[in-house]
């Protein structure tokens, strides 16, 4: 399981404290079984802190499942995760028997009504566009992007663009000499200091002045 070590902000909720509709994720959420990485961000423009609810959608505390997201992603506004809780089993019937337990059969219990995918993780910069659903058990891979209204049904690869429903893969963002080499480098994992001295590389669109950090 990805570890997220304690950094800043570490009690801060809001970004830009004139603007209420984007939220630091990590802490915004409650559930022990979400997990995000630092600077991850959410915008919503009604409720950004209902994200638990309106957003991570079947996610039955009986199911052993996490969400997990890592640092400095985007999460935009209508972003859905549907959770294991949402799979019923396909057999000859399709109904959820077992979620009713004792009313068909004592032995049953709730989990045996759901075809479990395990958990949904999603990397570090990654990009969900606006209204994007993940499904559960789905893996979405470090610098990835999800366009628009996107239905994401399968594992996207690194710093792979995806879109449609459901996605399919686009373009790669980068050669996969340098998407190995940026998986490598890991910039996520810097220090704040170190970031805000190289924010210019960052936001530019040259990743060779990027990786030739890596030695700094």
């Amino acid at each position: 399981m990805l570890d997220f070590p304690n950094m800043a902000p570490a009690n801060k909720l809001y970004p830009r404290e004139d603007n209420k509709t984007t939220v630091y994720l990590k802490n915004a959420v409650t559930r022990k079984n979400i997990i995000v990485g630092d600077y991850t961000i959410y915008h919503d423009f009604n409720d950004p802190l209902a994200f638990e609810k309106q957003n991570v959608l079947y996610h039955y505390p009986c199911n052993p499942e996490k969400l997990i997201i890592g640092k400095f992603s985007s999460v935009a506004c209508g972003t859905k995760f549907l959770m294991n809780g949402g799979n019923h089993k396909i057999a000859v019937s399709t109904y959820p028997f077992a979620v009713f337990g004792g009313e068909w059969d004592k032995n049953l219990t709730a989990p045996q009504a759901w075809d479990l995918q395990g958990d949904t993780v999603i990397g570090s910069d990654v990009w969900l566009g606006f209204e994007s659903v993940i499904m559960s058990g789905v893996h979405i891979a470090d610098g990835a992007i999800v366009a628009t209204r996107s239905v994401v049904t399968r594992d996207v690869g690194p710093y792979e663009i995806v879109g449609g429903a459901p996605a399919r893969l686009i373009r790669k963002r980068f050669s996969d000499d340098v998407i190995q080499k940026l998986l490598r480098l890991k910039w996520w994992d810097w220090p704040e200091e170190k970031i805000k001295k190289h924010l210019d590389i960052l936001r530019g669109t040259d990743p060779a002045k990027l990786l030739a950090l890596s030695e700094e």
